[in-house]
């Protein structure tokens, strides 16, 4: 039996959210690493790895292998399955809109209603 019990939970494990994850553990291993040491070097690398981690995942996610925000259909729970809706960006996404990939919602409520008063 499933942890959950019925087995109808979108858990969002996903590939971007995996190896972010993995790489973050790494990069704050060696800054705590890197405090036991007093080793500058260890710091900076730490620090760059963590640098790396959020790039990746952020990479990672652009290119379908992370989630929307909200359960997913279930056809998707997977994380091996892409997300084929990130080619056009997602509704309240951060990482979308710094791509350039979606406008905020207001600038598109607004966009609407200057096209609905040029129409008048």
């Amino acid at each position: 039996m499933f942890i959950h019990g019925d087995d109808d939970h979108d858990l969002g494990h996903t590939v971007a959210g995996w190896t972010g994850t993995g790489l973050a553990a790494l990069g704050f291993g060696l800054c705590g690493f890197a405090m036991v040491r007093s080793s500058g070097f260890l710091a900076l690398a730490g620090a760059a790895v963590l640098a790396l981690a959020l790039l990746t995942t952020w990479a990672l996610h652009l290119a379908g292998w992370g989630k929307p925000s909200g359960p997913r259909p279930a056809a998707q729970w997977s994380w091996r399955v892409r997300d084929v809706t990130a080619r056009d960006g997602h509704d309240d996404c951060l990482g979308c809109r710094l791509a350039g990939r979606r406008a905020p919602r207001h600038q598109v409520a607004e966009r609407s209603a200057e096209a609905a008063v040029a129409d008048a």
